[in-house]
């Protein structure tokens, strides 16, 4: 039998793995030593786990599997940034970006393979969609930049961005999970105060956010603040408008108290005006939040250029004018394909 027809042991939780050694009459302890072979250091081997007996390693290793990724190449910008691919067990193909700077070294991990959004503006929709990813892809994700940053930086990781390919909120069961495990005392032990999760907005997933007390920072890919554009840029929003919206984000900062940040993507002539800006201030006045406005990377095949500098300064002067609390978000690995928006344009199509 091969291994990807076995079960992989990191799709289990710990009530399953406890229930196999129980089922297997081994010591209650064994359960808890391989789970934190799993999710705290990080093994993908069953002979690397030395404090179990040969005959328990080789138990574990007829019953189940590592599904684990390899890297298929890196690039490396002129800022530092670098792009890894990863092929899963499957073929399946997704990016991972270390980012680093003076302060900080920040991993955006990808959280599905492909988008099913169609976002107009993005590399990644024009994959397709191919599947959500595991528990354990999106935490190797991490794992394996916070290697790379070792090598490269000689520091760990700093923060988090759940930035990459995917809508993360299509795929909350397993982001939610990977996200107790890098944060968890018994995984990775990272802040969850240091990992930020991007989305497009999905009301009724919004509303479990705020439900289940979620810790990391919330960040609204919103890019244009009336119904009429967004349609245009993110089909989704045809389905959810942006009253859903708003009503979701209302009962998110009732609930938790925690502001969130606005992402708004600056498209030259299509959504840059200081009446977008007007539009803009008047979604926020809902809530508080803080703003970013993010310089647009081009991509090939898409027709959207980049906001010119002085349109730019117009629309944060005019917000900041209202007494809003705005950053311009500036672009890195932009020349590798690894910004904002670029993701898969390029290196996934030479893999598949």
């Amino acid at each position: 039998m091969s291994g990807n027809q076995l079960t992989d042991i990191r799709s289990l939780s710990r009530e399953e793995i406890d229930g196999y050694f129980s089922s297997i009459r081994e010591k209650p302890f064994r359960a808890k030593q391989v789970y934190e072979w799993l999710w705290k250091k990080g093994c993908i081997s069953f002979d690397s786990m030395s404090n179990l007996p040969k005959s328990v390693r080789d138990q574990l290793s007829e019953t189940f599997s590592f599904n684990v990724f390899a890297e298929t190449g890196r690039q490396q910008s002129v800022d530092g940034t670098q792009k890894i691919g990863f092929r899963l067990h499957d073929g399946a193909m997704i990016e991972g970006v270390l980012i680093p700077s003076e302060e900080r070294a920040t991993a955006c991990i990808s959280t599905q393979a492909g988008c099913a959004l169609g976002c107009t503006f993005c590399a990644t929709a024009k994959l397709g969609f191919s599947r959500n990813l595991t528990v354990a892809e999106i935490v190797d994700q991490v794992r394996i930049l916070n290697e790379i940053s070792h090598e490269s930086h000689g520091t760990s990781l700093s923060n988090i961005v759940l930035m990459g390919m995917g809508e993360p909120l299509f795929n909350y069961p397993h982001v939610k999970r990977a996200i107790e495990l890098i944060t968890g005392e018994d995984g990775m032990g990272i802040s969850p105060q240091r990992i930020t999760l991007s989305t497009v907005g999905v009301p009724k997933v919004i509303r479990q956010l705020a439900d289940d007390n979620f810790k990391p920072h919330l960040a609204l890919s919103l890019h244009a603040a009336t119904d009429a554009k967004r349609n245009k840029i993110i089909p989704f929003n045809q389905r959810h408008p942006i009253y859903e919206l708003i009503s979701a984000l209302v009962y998110y900062h009732k609930k938790t108290g925690k502001r969130f940040t606005v992402e708004y993507l600056l498209l030259r002539e299509f959504n840059d005006s200081l009446a977008d800006a007007r539009s803009l201030a008047e979604f926020c006045r809902n809530f508080p939040v803080k703003v970013n406005l993010i310089e647009y990377n081009p991509v090939e095949g898409i027709e959207f250029q980049r906001s010119d500098m002085k349109k730019m300064k117009e629309f944060k002067d005019f917000l900041e004018a209202r007494n809003m609390v705005v950053n311009v978000r500036q672009s890195r690995g932009k020349d590798i394909d690894a910004a904002c928006g670029q993701l898969a344009a390029k290196n996934i199509r030479r893999e598949t």
